[in-house]
């Protein structure tokens, strides 16, 4: 998998992007208008199958691969899409994994640091590292001065399913990410006087993510009912709260709120987050991160990951 939230290494990333979830696929094509604002210049978005994505990190996601191309095909078809060749991924939240690995002491090598790393790793995944396909990026340091890294980790078999699909139909995919790290996009791309939150919610939980400085604080994923998404949700606001918000003297607190997905409603995860933080925020909509929609036909939630990644092309 190509480096990580960067342009260090043989950057190409177009401004064409594919998102897949259970039920849902999408294609975008993004123009940008002027500074940091874009629009869509082409879309689609179908309802699929349940059944032809299975998002998991363990097994099979791809039961039928000639099924699942074929709809790609027709999609890009829509959109007015099909000759390009050049795209970018976002996998379905439950098929990927993202972990920030602190080292709690400096490493005195090279070789001792990519030892603690693949401990950690491996411990953190629950998987041996040569059956991942992961990429790292090294973050900001702790407020104690530690080492932090971004990890991201997909199965090599699951990724290879994905990327014959993609083959198949003569397509190549030059940066492929999971499904929050793409919504992350919107929130990165500026900066803020505050923390920004991300909360992406699926049938299986959420994934919530607290940048600060464009960099990623804390990253927890949660598998829960939709009764217990709330619960949930409170619980990783005070957890940031107490060990690295505002009343840590650390950080001025929250100043940006983005909401996608299942799980919790948009108006009630800000209420929660506003009892818990004792803010005023709102959940930020597609205008406020810059991006115009064409008409009400799209729903930000559905293209949210495949356009975030899409603005990595400038």
């Amino acid at each position: 998998m190509p480096n990580l939230l960067s342009r260090l290494i043989d950057p190409w990333y177009p401004a064409t992007a594919i998102g897949l979830e259970k039920g849902v696929a999408s294609v975008v094509q993004l123009e940008r208008v002027r500074g940091s604002l874009c629009k869509l210049r082409r879309a689609a978005t179908f309802n699929i199958a349940e059944s032809l994505v299975r998002p998991s990190f363990e097994e099979t996601n791809i039961e039928n691969a000639p099924q699942l191309a074929s709809v790609l095909n027709e999609l890009a078809t829509s959109a007015g899409l099909l000759r390009q060749k050049r795209w970018s991924l976002s996998l379905p939240e439950a098929t990927a994994r993202t972990l920030v690995l602190t080292l709690e002491s400096q490493s005195q090598s090279a070789g001792e640091l990519q030892d603690v790393l693949r401990w950690k790793i491996e411990r953190g995944f629950g998987v041996p590292v040569d059956e991942l396909s992961v990429s790292k990026e090294r973050l900001q340091k702790d407020p104690q001065g530690r080492d932090r890294y971004l990890v991201i980790a997909v199965k090599r078999a699951v990724l290879a399913e994905y990327e014959a699909v993609l083959d198949s139909l003569g397509w190549r995919a030059g940066l492929i990410l999971p499904r929050h790290l793409g919504e992350a996009q919107w929130l990165v791309r500026n900066g803020s006087a505050g923390d920004s939150l991300l909360l992406s919610g699926s049938s299986q939980g959420f994934t919530g993510v607290i940048f600060r400085d464009k960099h990623p604080l804390i990253v927890r994923t949660v598998e829960c009912t939709e009764e217990e998404c709330e619960d949930e949700f409170y619980r990783l606001l005070l957890f940031y709260r107490d060990r690295s918000g505002p009343e840590t003297g650390a950080a001025p607190g929250l100043g940006r709120l983005m909401v996608v997905g299942e799980g919790i409603k948009k108006q009630r995860a800000g209420e929660i987050v506003n009892e818990a933080m004792g803010g005023d925020l709102r959940p930020l909509e597609a205008e406020d991160l810059g991006l115009q929609l064409p008409s009400r036909e799209f729903s930000f939630d559905s293209i949210a990951a495949p356009a975030g990644l899409a603005t990595m092309s400038w």
